[in-house]
């Protein structure tokens, strides 16, 4: 595959829709796929998922649920009202009716869940059974990824990895430029489109009404209405509303929410101010989307290095695309990012991922200014290298491998109080 047709296809593949915090679908997902290869509704499920998707379940709102949360919560409402062919927007279809029956399914202890010892951070497998038979689903490494089905035990489907590791593309930061810059509008523009429209909705809905902690809000009465304080207002709005169940949809990047209004919406906001032509905003969409799953590509979909950090790499990225086109100049701008914030941690999806959207993106923001007054770290400054290329795959490198540790140890304070 020619690169310009792999990064063409992963746009389309990455920037789809979610309704909510995309863990709790994944569970409610393979939980509705479960329910349609019993060919029948279940009298019981057991659900087992990994320590990353507990910690990113426990504390959110299960979409469309009118307030439900846990895990079960969202294993229970996937397999009664979900509707598996929507995949991240599997909840959609949920009534008030649906949600009265998972309730008493609930309380009648229908579902019960096992912890999923797993060396992939993204895992689940369903089992649901009736009198006669059982079926299996395991869903693994991406949101929407089933990667076996199973009828009393005899596996119906097994998914070719194989043939995934074949379609990988090595690629650096220049390649991703030169896409950016070169792209045919045409092959991105639906796309591009769809997250302009959804992902500023959903911010705001979230300045508009009362969400979680209110970050968005309490950003913009407290510093002001400049387009660098919107900018961040506006995307830790967006996760207000979406980490408290809001029932719009978001645009997603690598599989997650927060990092597909982290990557736009602040681009968005700075060429509404420089007045930038439709095409030069979506040239600097693409940029700004690239980068950030080029940089999760290479760490993993969970991670306890905080995705936001990732997405406002390409959103710093994006905003000096928005003042200039020099390739250095946007190579500054990610490493000045980097160089701040690439100590936040990921501990699940909760109210206060607004307040680190507001950090990493009032980071890339000064990143960008310092680049723009020539002001920029240098190699040897922490964890900044020789090049643009090498410092991306040191960043990789600590959220992939050097974070296991400190992710056992997040999930273990977070269960502590987990009862």
């Amino acid at each position: 595959m020619e690169l310009y047709d792999y990064f063409a296809d992963t746009l389309q593949k990455e920037l789809v829709p979610a309704l909510g915090c995309t863990e709790p679908i994944a569970i409610a997902y393979a939980s509705a796929v479960a329910r349609d290869c019993l060919g029948d509704f279940p009298k019981k499920a057991i659900l087992k998922v990994s320590g990353n998707i507990l910690k990113n379940v426990k504390s959110v709102y299960v979409p469309n649920t009118n307030g439900m949360k846990g895990v079960d919560s969202a294993c229970v409402v996937g397999i009664v009202g979900g509707d598996a062919s929507l995949e991240l927007e599997v909840l959609k279809s949920v009534t008030p009716n649906h949600i009265e029956k998972a309730k008493e399914l609930l309380k009648n202890k229908f579902c019960s869940v096992k912890h999923l010892k797993s060396n992939e951070p993204l895992h689940i497998e369903v089992t649901v059974f009736n009198d006669e038979k059982s079926a299996e689903v395991e869903l693994k490494g991406a949101h929407t990824r089933i990667v076996r089905k199973a009828i009393n035990g005899n596996t119906v489907f097994k998914l070719d990895e194989t043939q995934e590791t074949q379609n990988k593309i090595n690629c650096e930061l220049k390649d991703i430029y030169d896409f950016a810059c070169n792209v045919k509008l045409d092959d991105i523009k639906d796309v591009i489109e769809r997250q302009i429209q959804y992902n500023t909705a959903i911010c705001e809905e979230g300045l508009k009404n009362n969400y979680g902690q209110n970050i968005g809000k309490t950003i913009l009465n407290t510093y002001g209405n400049d387009t660098k304080v919107r900018a961040r207002a506006l995307a830790a709005a967006g996760s207000d509303a979406r980490m408290s169940g809001c029932s719009l949809p978001v645009v997603i990047n690598s599989g997650s929410g927060n990092q597909g209004i982290t990557v736009s919406v602040p681009v968005i906001e700075f060429a509404k101010k420089l007045k930038c032509s439709e095409e030069k905003l979506y040239r600097a969409l693409v940029l700004s989307n690239l980068i950030a799953i080029h940089l999760k590509h290479g760490m993993g979909k969970l991670s306890a290095f905080c995705g936001v950090v990732s997405a406002s790499c390409g959103t710093g990225a994006g905003i000096t695309f928005l003042h200039t086109e020099d390739f250095d100049l946007i190579s500054q701008t990610i490493t000045n990012t980097v160089a701040n914030v690439s100590g936040i941690v990921c501990d699940g999806a909760k109210g206060s991922c607004a307040a680190k959207i507001a950090s990493c993106v009032d980071a890339c923001i000064l990143a960008h200014y310092l680049t723009m007054s020539k002001n920029t770290f240098k190699s040897g400054d922490g964890i900044v290298c020789k090049d643009i290329d090498s410092t991306l795959n040191g960043i990789m490198k600590i959220g992939k491998n050097a974070m296991k540790e400190t992710d056992n140890e997040i999930l273990n304070i977070m269960f502590s109080t987990y009862k």
